[in-house]
């Protein structure tokens, strides 16, 4: 798995909840999936900003000398205006954006269309600003969308859009089923609303009602996983119809999307209970600890009850 570079611009006075809407979901992505995601955390004046709620952060790096990522968060704050005329902020930054995605969250897509990257290109911004935004840029088009994509370029406007494009991202990146895993995290409602991606009003993870029906009854039925034939059945459908849904909407297999919520879940057991590996097997439907332990070896690299290293963590797994 090839390696994703992020770059975290913060205004000051940010959004704490949009800060963690765009971050938590990579991070879950990189310890869930073993994926190589770094990421530093950059601020328009090099020193350390508050957040709109008081919690203070300090830059990794200055501005200048970055080079450009893979991906780029740019999360505008209360000061959006005074920034986006700062000529020395606009000579550091320009560079940084030249290659790889582009997301300008809360007010950050003001700062981005200051810097000419919207000009001629659709975009969005917190609704409150929708008006003042398209009188002060002209040149770019401004929608009333939850989020929008223009090439390498997108823009939300709250926490809730945020949460939805990082998820297109991750999507985009990682696939369907790294996204739900992602967005599962987040989601204080059942389990099945949470490993179907339906639990959450205003969460959209991309699929047919059809689709999320039969991922919630997945879902449901972890410790007695049924066959396909029964799935297929309980969608009205044939069990060819079945696969093509899958391999259509999530790119894998119906048995393969099945198996990776039932060791996302294998995985939640081993990291926050006592369970024993035999205990884990039959809640999440392997007839032996032996099957878990093969399964889960060749999805995560690693043994059931080996720790993801934490970023910046030194300590030795457990």
């Amino acid at each position: 798995m090839t390696q994703l570079t992020v770059l975290i611009l913060l205004s000051e006075s940010f959004s704490n909840i949009v800060l963690a809407c765009l971050l938590e979901p990579l991070r879950v992505v990189r310890d869930n999936r073993g994926a190589d995601i770094r990421w530093t955390i950059l601020t328009a004046s090099d020193a350390p900003v508050t957040s709109s709620s008081g919690i203070r952060v300090a830059p990794d790096r200055s501005l200048q000398g970055m080079s450009a990522a893979d991906l780029t968060l740019i999360v505008g704050g209360d000061e959006f205006r005074a920034e986006a005329v700062q000529k020395p902020l606009s000579r550091h930054l320009n560079p940084l954006l030249r290659s790889g995605v582009v997301i300008g969250a809360d007010t950050g897509s003001w700062l981005m269309a200051a810097l000419g990257l919207l000009d001629g290109r659709r975009a969005t911004i917190h609704w409150q600003l929708h008006d003042e935004f398209a009188e002060s840029f002209l040149a770019t088009v401004v929608e009333p969308d939850r989020f929008v994509q223009d090439g390498r370029f997108w823009t939300c406007g709250s926490a809730a859009t945020a949460l939805d494009l990082i998820l297109e991202f991750i999507t985009s990146r990682y696939g369907a089923v790294a996204a739900q895993e992602a967005a599962a995290m987040f989601l204080q409602d059942s389990a099945s609303a949470q490993l179907s991606g339906s639990g959450a009003r205003g969460l959209r993870i991309h699929g047919s009602e059809q689709l999320r029906m039969l991922i919630t009854r997945m879902a449901d039925t972890l410790e007695t996983p049924l066959s396909l034939a029964e799935l297929a059945a309980f969608a009205n459908m044939s069990e060819r119809s079945l696969a093509r849904l899958f391999k259509q909407e999530l790119g894998v297999s119906p048995g393969r999307h099945y198996q990776a919520l039932r060791l996302a879940r294998a995985r939640d057991l081993s990291t926050h209970t006592r369970l024993s590996v035999e205990e884990i097997a039959l809640r999440c439907g392997f007839s032996s600890a032996s099957g878990l332990r093969r399964a889960f070896r060749k999805q995560y690299g690693q043994p059931v009850r080996r720790r993801t290293r934490r970023q910046g963590d030194q300590s030795n797994p457990s």
